[in-house]
């Protein structure tokens, strides 16, 4: 269920969007990736200001949630002092990379979007997910549940909420929303019980 209350933001630049994601609860959940499909005649490229890297550091993935752009190449730099093996079966992109050790970076390239889950061959509680996209409005929650998708202007926009825990196919929401600069989007979410994220 899409809720489209908008709440003024002052301090907004006109040129970003900010969308809020909350479970059921109404409690703000972090680390969703909020994606917005372009409109028509829109031919930007996906882009996106942070690294295409997935760090290993204190036996966990670093940051937990990665959004790249399809065709991306992803490193994964080892900054533990102990050895990693890393892998996924997930559909969009399965792949193995065999053990590396302490300041070694592995690289692996993501052709298909989707959601690719992560894992640790030696480290069983190592969990962290890559959002492989096709557009390039997405970002990820922060604490308080805000993103802020920047370069669209006012109007009626597909989106796609992912999560871990969200209850729909593939852990995605998809609806519609009315956005507008300056305006705080809401989007309320059905989630299952869990900690953390």
């Amino acid at each position: 269920m899409a809720l489209t209350l908008p709440l003024l933001i002052s301090a907004t630049p006109a040129n970003v969007l900010p969308v809020q994601v909350v479970d059921q609860a109404g409690v703000p959940l972090r680390d969703a990736v909020i994606e917005i499909r372009p409109p028509a005649g829109n031919t930007r490229r996906p882009a996106f200001a942070w690294r295409n890297a997935m760090a290993q550091k204190n036996q966990a993935f670093v940051p937990g949630t990665l959004i790249v752009p399809v065709g991306a190449v992803v490193a994964f730099p080892n900054l533990d002092n102990l050895r990693h093996s890393i892998y996924s079966f997930s559909r969009p992109g399965p792949f193995k990379i065999d053990l590396y050790g302490q300041d070694q970076t592995r690289t692996h390239q993501f052709k298909v979007a989707g959601t690719i889950a992560l894992g640790c061959n030696i480290h069983d509680k190592m969990q962290g997910f890559i959002r492989v996209t096709d557009t390039p409005f997405a970002a990820r929650s922060d604490l308080n549940g805000l993103a802020a998708i920047e370069g669209l202007g006012r109007g009626t926009y597909d989106v796609v909420v992912w999560h871990p825990r969200i209850r729909g196919t593939g852990g995605e929401w998809r609806g519609k929303m009315v956005l507008e600069p300056g305006n705080r989007g809401r989007i309320m979410v059905a989630v299952r019980p869990g900690n953390g994220k």
